[in-house]
């Protein structure tokens, strides 16, 4: 089974090169946006198999899955969790569809701490 955490790792490697150096690929707005987005997905994987192995969450594959998994960990009384999941995709939302990404290194930054304790709570 793939390991979700290892999105985090990429979004480590992607979300915290400066702008215009050399990884094995061109540090951009689009490697950041890009961070944004792995880091959303591992935390939001991870989640979804831990519910799924441990809380009764049933997954249906589709988009609804996203808030449905939220309100599930709240209902089973962790909201710090649905909470970091919300903000997560909040920005991840903002970068995979807003033409400008208002505070880009922060929104990097702070979704790069948000997984991995959301990952640590779990």
């Amino acid at each position: 089974m793939f390991d979700w955490r290892d999105f985090l790792a990429l979004a480590q490697i992607l979300g915290t090169g400066a702008p215009g150096s050399s990884l094995s690929i061109q540090v951009s707005e689009a490697t950041a946006r890009c961070a944004v987005g792995r880091a959303y997905y591992a935390a939001f994987g991870h989640a979804r198999d831990y519910a799924i192995q441990n809380l009764g969450f049933v997954s249906t594959g589709g988009a609804a899955d996203h808030g449905r998994l939220a309100r599930h960990f709240h209902a089973h009384g962790l909201s710090g969790v649905a909470l970091g999941l919300g903000l997560l995709r909040t920005w991840r939302n903002e970068c995979d569809y807003d033409g400008a990404v208002s505070n880009l290194p922060t929104k990097v930054r702070d979704a790069l701490r948000e997984s991995a304790a959301v990952i640590q709570r779990l």
